[in-house]
């Protein structure tokens, strides 16, 4: 399996970005997924997590109502729209797969596969 993200960038606080990752080499409906990010200095944590055929989402409460994960099965795709960012959004933000498991997972170890991560930037 292997995860891609791209999507990342500089942006101003209050503005938006759109995350993607695309998995390759498995059937990408068969994982739960899910976005963390890792801040300098700071441990990876986990952003937002969705269910494998994308009718359950879980986010951390620092996101929640201004972040959105979603998927679309037909290509393979994850996403997460995010808006009204802030500082302490800036981060690596990381996709990651989960096999073998109906329920979203909110920690590092529950998931199996990871993207190479992609920077995002907010300026105050």
């Amino acid at each position: 399996v292997q995860l891609q993200a791209s999507g990342g960038g500089l942006v101003q606080a209050g503005g938006s970005l759109r995350l993607s990752c695309i998995l390759s080499g498995r059937t990408f409906s068969m994982y739960v997924m899910g976005w963390f990010r890792q801040a300098p200095g700071k441990e990876r944590e986990f952003v937002a997590g969705i269910s494998r055929g994308g009718g359950s989402t879980y986010y951390a409460d620092s996101v929640q109502g201004r972040f959105t994960i979603s998927r679309d099965n037909t290509k393979d795709t994850l996403y997460l729209q995010m808006n009204s960012l802030n500082a302490e959004d800036t981060a690596v933000y990381y996709c990651a797969a989960r096999r073998d498991y109906v329920s979203v997972g909110t920690r590092k170890y529950e998931y199996d596969y990871w993207g190479q991560g992609t920077q995002v930037t907010v300026s105050s």
